[in-house]
């Protein structure tokens, strides 16, 4: 019991720092979004010897990017909730949905997928979450 709930707390900070760094990294696209602003807000401060792009490609650049932050932003939301619902013994179902995601985005999504997803699977972890008996109380 005492090494589900060590490895439980291990999980839960595992979550919480991958989940910062989901955020950090879906911040990357700020510069295009950036970039397609200034395609459409500015589009003369471009080299003046050519044609200026079109306002569509500073859309383009602005939606894309707009919805790959959003979207990992989102996704880092998700991992730090089940971060959460780790620590608090809650949503077992969420947390092996959240793990099954994570698989998806390696190298340390996977890593940390798999391994909650083996600490999940356990009847004496099952157990926990079901009197959701917390740490933090």
């Amino acid at each position: 019991m005492k090494q589900d709930e060590d490895h439980l707390m291990l999980l839960t900070i595992f979550h919480y720092v991958l989940g910062g760094l989901t955020a950090l990294f879906a911040c990357f696209p700020i510069i295009h979004l950036v970039i397609g602003l200034v395609i459409i807000i500015a589009p003369e401060s471009f080299d003046g010897s050519s044609e200026p792009p079109p306002a569509l490609i500073g859309w383009l650049f602005v939606i894309f990017a707009g919805v790959f932050i959003l979207m990992g932003w989102i996704l880092a939301s998700l991992i730090i909730a089940a971060g959460r619902c780790l620590s608090r013994r809650r949503r077992y179902m969420f947390c092996m949905v959240v793990a099954g995601i994570e698989c998806i985005f390696m190298p340390f999504g996977t890593a940390l997928g798999i391994f909650s997803l083996i600490v999940l699977m356990r009847p004496s972890v099952k157990a926990l979450f079901a009197s959701g008996r917390s740490v933090q109380g």
